[in-house]
């Protein structure tokens, strides 16, 4: 009898072994690391339906082909009658009822907006932050393992990644706008400034617009206890890049000083901010490219490329993008206190509050 396979595909965790380039709000997973697609979406396009290893939750074990402590590892318990190479994985005690509640109720309570479906956020915050591995695969009794050698990698280090990207003759991989001189067996890689490596054997190298690293090869797993120190010390670079993402589009700061700041923002067509008042900060938006519709006071503009508009203190105000190609503009805040959560939504499409 056939049976409908759905992949579900797992994108959790926050890559904190390849920071600066992994941050908490933009991880590994969504980031083009090995070719142009990031990696959940390479994932997306390797799915291909399969037939059904007797209703059991199978995972693949990857034969181990040195020590590693930064992986789990799995104990084989009696082979699965009928399925050659298959086995039992070793059974705990069962699932955790709430964590399945908050899960479901999350999931019941889901919201919809144009491409994008939200979890109901209170459920959602209730369910406990554990690995897959220890609430499902270590508590299951139909869970089974394949042992296999396919050149599986994680990529979850610098030193993983430069395992599976392409090298020159010295084995060395770039990206970005690098030069090197005498180097060997390294990975050197730049979001954009010019980054010149001269002289040394086995480094990672990662430059992005607002954090630098620099190791050996041999050290890389010690970048995890470098987020752990941002996050002690509550520094910005543990959790976002100068670029961030919204469902819109993004913004990225492009300077800062005393009582301002410079932010360049892109709208995505058909998307729009939310309706939205300061207390703290005026604003000041000049128009790039598109055309953009504004909402201030009640009073709605169209604003064309060249063009510019004042948000003084206090005033309720939205961008929209009503055309067909992104918006860009120049942002230029200016108040006492210019952080984020000096936003006060009053409506937002995106079930932000």
């Amino acid at each position: 009898m056939s049976k409908t396979i759905i992949p579900v595909i797992l994108s959790g965790g926050s890559g904190t072994r390849l920071w600066p380039l992994s941050r908490e709000q933009y991880p590994k997973q969504f980031l083009p690391l090995a070719g142009s697609r990031s990696l959940l979406q390479q994932t997306v396009e390797r799915c291909l339906a399969a037939g059904a290893a007797l209703g059991h939750l199978v995972t693949f074990g990857i034969k181990a082909e040195m020590p590693e402590t930064e992986f789990g590892w799995i104990r084989p318990g009696a082979a699965i009658d009928g399925v050659d190479g298959a086995y039992q994985v070793e059974e705990l005690q069962r699932f955790e009822p709430a964590l399945l509640a908050a899960v479901t109720e999350a999931v019941a309570g889901r919201a919809s907006d144009l491409d994008s479906v939200r979890l109901a956020a209170d459920a959602f915050k209730a369910a406990p932050s554990v690995s897959i591995d220890d609430v499902i695969f270590a508590r299951t009794g139909r869970a089974a393992t394949v042992p296999c050698s396919i050149g599986w990698s994680d990529v979850g280090s610098w030193s993983a990644l430069h395992e599976v990207v392409e090298k020159d003759g010295d084995g060395n991989a770039t990206r970005g706008d690098v030069i090197l001189r005498n180097c060997q067996g390294s990975y050197v890689r730049t979001d954009g400034v010019l980054t010149a490596v001269l002289g040394l054997s086995d480094v990672v190298v990662v430059a992005t617009s607002d954090a630098i690293l620099v190791a050996h090869k041999d050290a890389v797993q010690d970048v995890k206890g470098v987020v752990q120190k941002l996050k002690a010390d509550s520094r910005k670079e543990a959790e976002s890049r100068p670029r961030v993402y919204r469902p819109l589009g993004y913004y990225q700061s492009v300077h800062a000083g005393d009582r301002f700041q410079v932010k360049r923002i892109t709208v995505k067509p058909g998307h729009k901010l939310s309706l939205q008042k300061h207390f703290h900060c005026a604003e000041h938006w000049i128009l790039v490219n598109g055309t953009a519709l504004v909402t201030r006071d009640g009073e709605q503009i169209l604003v064309r490329e060249k063009e510019s508009t004042y948000l003084p203190l206090g005033a309720v105000h939205r961008l929209e993008n009503p055309g067909k190609v992104p918006l860009n503009l120049i942002e230029v805040q200016s108040g006492s206190y210019l952080g984020e959560d000096d936003i006060v939504r009053l409506e937002d499409t995106y079930g932000r509050a």
